[in-house]
């Protein structure tokens, strides 16, 4: 099960026709940066609609996808984010940022 948040963009996807943002953790991506999270405590649809749209909540944020199975979430952002900021906005949704995955 995944949730996806998607923000009106003004310029390409970052992510291939396959769905995938490319390798590795981070990546620049045109019009934007790429990360991947990993977040502890993730098990449902409910789940990743919370973490989701806490971090959809960050300036600049372009699109969330969580994965509940994987706990990793995939964050495209205008310019890249603060580990902090993603860390508040996990621990507001109630879990636990591990880190990049």
């Amino acid at each position: 099960m995944t949730t996806e948040t998607d923000t009106p963009r003004t310029t390409g996807s970052c992510c291939s026709s396959t769905g995938s943002c490319g390798e590795g953790t981070a990546g620049t991506q045109a019009g934007g940066v790429t990360a991947v999270y990993e977040v502890k405590g993730m098990t449902c649809g409910h789940c990743e609609g919370a973490v989701s749209e806490e971090i959809a909540g960050i300036e600049g944020v372009t699109s969330v996808k969580a994965e509940a199975a994987t706990g990793r979430v995939t964050v495209a952002s205008a310019a890249a984010l603060t580990d902090e900021a993603v860390r508040a906005a996990v621990d507001e949704a109630g879990y636990e940022l591990v880190g990049r995955a």
